[in-house]
Order: C-alpha cells, then sequence, then structure tokens
C-alpha cells in the first residue's frame, strides 16, 4: 500500500524480484498527501488498509510509503507479530557508505522529516556527512497528477533545489575544465529520495542537478527485505511458478487513477 501512487516504483522492483507472487497494490489517493496530515490520522488509514489485506487472504503486507512506515509499522509488527510486514526507510546509509563525509540532501515529505523516526536514522549517520532534510510539500502532486515527466515539475524542482546549484560563468568553466555534462555544477553529491512517489521525478531532478549527482531511494532494499521474509517463512512462491498478477485499488476509483498506477508499473524512467 501507499499513500497515493507512488509506491508503485517499490511494486516494480518487487515484481522483478519475485515474477511468480500475486500482488494487490492499494494507493489512498483520496486521502492524499500523508505527508501533512497527523501521525494519529496516518496511522489509523494504515491500520483499516492492512486489515482489508488481510479480509482478501494477504500473506505479506508492505508498506511502500516512508510517512507510513513512520507513523504504522511498529504498532502494526506489535498488533500482527505473525505476519510478515515490511517497510521502507530513505536510502540514508548506502549514501554514506559511498560519499563518507559528503553533502547528501534527503527529500521527504514533511511528516517523514518530523517523525522520531527519521531524526534516529539522522543520528545514526550525522557524523559520518553533512546531511541536508529538505521538506518537499507539493511534490508528490505532480505524480499523484500524472505530471511526473512534465515541465511544470521541473520548475517546480528548480525552484526548490535553486540553494545547491553553483553558477559559474564560462571562463569559470573553462579554467575548472568543466565539460557541458557537468552542468548545472551543485553543491551535493547525493539526493536520497525519502517518498516513494519522488523515484518518478528523478529524471527531471537530474535535468536540475546535473549527471553528476548520486540519486538514491530505498525501494530496492524493500523489495529484497519482502522476499528474505518470505522466504524464510516457506511462504515465496517458487520460480518455476506461473508468472503473477498485479491487481490494482485505489480510494479514488476513477478510471483515470487506476489508468496512471499501470502506466507507472510500466514505467521506465527509474
Amino acid at each position: 500500500m501507499d499513500s497515493g501512487v507512488g509506491g508503485i516504483s517499490v511494486l516494480q522492483k518487487m515484481v522483478k524480484l519475485m515474477p511468480a507472487e500475486d500482488f494487490l497494490f492499494f494507493g489512498d489517493s483520496a486521502n492524499a498527501p500523508y505527508g501533512t496530515k497527523t501521525t494519529e490520522e496516518v496511522r489509523e488509514l494504515v491500520f483499516r488498509a492492512v486489515a482489508a489485506f488481510l479480509e482478501e487472504g494477504a500473506k505479506a503486507v508492505a508498506i511502500a510509503c516512508n510517512t507510513a512506515t513512520s507513523a504504522a509499522v511498529r504498532d502494526l509488527r506489535l498488533h500482527y507479530p505473525d505476519l510478515p510486514i515490511v517497510g521502507i526507510e530513505p536510502a540514508l546509509k548506502p549514501a554514506v557508505e559511498r560519499h563518507p563525509g559528503g553533502r547528501i540532501l534527503v527529500m521527504a515529505t514533511p511528516m517523514t522529516i518530523r517523525e522520531e523516526k527519521f531524526h534516529l536514522l539522522l543520528s545514526r549517520f550525522k557524523d559520518k556527512a553533512k546531511i541536508i532534510p529538505m521538506a518537499c510539500p507539493g511534490l508528490m502532486e505532480y505524480v499523484e497528477s500524472g505530471q511526473a515527466d512534465s515541465d511544470e515539475v521541473e520548475a517546480f524542482l528548480k525552484d526548490l533545489l535553486k540553494e545547491f546549484i553553483i553558477k559559474l560563468d564560462s571562463s569559470q568553466s573553462a579554467k575548472n575544465n568543466i565539460s557541458n555534462k557537468k552542468f548545472p555544477c551543485t553543491s551535493l553529491d547525493a539526493v536520497v529520495l525519502g517518498c516513494t512517489h519522488y523515484p518518478f521525478v528523478t529524471h527531471r531532478i537530474r535535468n536540475v542537478l546535473g549527471e553528476d549527482v548520486d540519486i538514491l531511494d530505498g525501494s530496492l532494499g524493500t523489495a529484497r527485505e519482502l522476499k528474505r521474509r518470505l522466504s524464510e517463512a516457506g511462504l515465496l512462491r517458487d520460480e518455476a511458478h506461473p508468472a503473477g498478477q498485479v491487481v490494482f485499488r485505489n480510494s479514488d476509483p476513477s478510471p483515470e487513477k487506476i489508468a496512471l498506477s499501470r502506466k507507472l508499473l510500466d514505467y521506465e524512467k527509474l
């Protein structure tokens, strides 16, 4: 589940890693965004969705939303101790390992930035890199409205990230032997995408920050953890099993939202 359609970036990795499994994806777009709600509101929405999954016989649950993970995963595991439950968190650890001592921007929803879980994550790595949290209200809505690959979202990102762009004139560029590929220059070594909607705008972030900035998200790690948990529990289907199916549901049941979900599953720019 996700607060909307962003978690499909995680679903993509899961389908590739576990092609024999059947997946039911629930997007709560009618209640999006979660990132501006209270912890209690998000927790209630997540518990409601998980209860619906279990009524349909789900053998495991993935919370493919950083905000929902922060708000509810710990309580879910206490409430359902025998159910494999995985969540997601910003990929800060691999970013720090790749760029020790570097400048790392973490883009996330306002609620993810506020939550204790995020601050505990920051505290683990604060002495290993310069970590810059950035709340990005409004960004996930571009994905929800089908504008992930739009000039409008790129303009939004240019304004959001403008403080990290280094302006160089032509003489400085020649002096420092900076190739055209490296424009625009940035003061960042890496960007961590702390919302599952954000991978769908990765290419637009690259247009703003340039090709040399490392961009990371936690989707593959979550997919691997789900596979590991299923395997440990003896619940993983053998890959010789016929290919599974993916079913999309959404609290906004409009045909357009379901069509967008299918389109994002096939998105090739992640």
